[in-house]
C-alpha cells in the first residue's frame, strides 16, 4: 500500500508540475518592468528586467483605451491589446488587456491564444459568441448583452459576432503577459510560405479552385 501511495503522489505531483509550466510562470520580485537592452537588464519570462532603480511610474501605465478603434476593414472590428509590448510593467505578471470595437454586424473571426484564458466584458451592443471544444468538438454558445461575461478556455477556439445594428463595445482581460492570437482563416488560408495547396484540398474536401482562391483572398499584403 505504502508502494502504491508513493507512485500516487509522485503522480499528482507531475500533473501538477505541468499544469504549472502550462502557464506564465509566478514573479520571484515585486515586478520585473520589461527592457529590450540586454545590457541593461536580466532575461525574466521572455524579457529583459529593467534596473528597479530606474523603473518609474510610467513604466506601469498605459493611455488611449478610451479611443475606438478603427473598424473599417473586412471583418468590421478592432482589437486594441495591451500586452507587454505596450505596457513594460506586465512583464511576468501574467495578465493583459484589449478593447475590441465591433461595427454593426462586426465579427471577431474564429481564432485561439495559445498561451490566455480570455474574459469577455460587454460594455455596448449585443454579441454572438461561442467557442468550440477539442474533440468532439462541442460548440458552446451565448448571446451576450450589456454587462454580460462570458469566459473563453485557454487555447481553444471562439469568436465574438455583434449581430446588433449599432456598434459595438467589449473588454477583455486575457490570463498571459502575451497571450499570443491565431485567426484560423489566416493561419490556414494566408500562411508564409503557403501551405500546399493538395494538404487543404484534401482537409478540407474543397475543389482546387476554392483552395487557391482563398489563399489569394488571405494572402498577406
Amino acid at each position: 500500500m505504502k508502494g502504491v501511495s508513493f507512485l500516487a503522489t509522485v503522480a499528482i505531483l507531475a500533473l501538477a508540475s505541468s499544469f504549472v509550466s502550462a502557464y506564465d510562470p509566478s514573479p520571484l520580485q515585486d515586478f520585473c518592468v520589461a527592457i529590450n537592452d540586454m545590457k541593461s537588464g536580466v532575461f525574466v519570462n521572455g524579457k529583459f528586467c529593467k534596473d528597479p532603480a530606474m523603473v518609474s511610474a510610467n513604466d506601469f501605465f498605459f493611455s488611449g483605451l478610451n479611443i475606438p478603434g478603427n473598424t473599417g476593414n473586412k471583418v468590421g472590428s478592432n482589437v486594441t491589446l495591451v500586452n507587454v509590448d505596450k505596457l513594460p510593467g506586465l512583464n511576468t505578471l501574467g495578465i493583459s488587456l484589449a478593447r475590441l470595437d465591433f461595427a454593426p454586424y462586426g465579427l471577431n473571426p474564429p481564432h485561439t491564444h495559445p498561451r490566455g484564458t480570455e474574459l469577455f466584458v460587454v460594455i455596448e451592443g449585443t454579441f454572438l459568441v461561442g467557442f468550440v471544444t477539442s474533440n468532439p468538438n462541442k460548440l458552446f454558445t451565448k448571446v451576450l448583452n450589456k454587462g454580460d461575461v462570458f469566459v473563453f478556455p485557454i487555447g481553444l477556439i471562439h469568436f465574438q459576432f455583434n449581430i446588433g445594428e449599432t456598434v459595438g463595445l467589449a473588454f477583455a482581460g486575457l490570463s498571459s503577459q502575451n497571450p499570443g492570437v491565431i485567426t484560423i482563416a489566416n493561419a490556414v488560408f494566408g500562411s508564409v510560405p503557403p501551405i500546399n495547396p493538395d494538404v487543404l484540398i484534401k482537409a478540407f474536401q474543397l475543389d482546387k479552385n476554392v483552395v487557391e482562391y482563398l489563399q489569394k483572398a488571405f494572402a498577406p499584403n
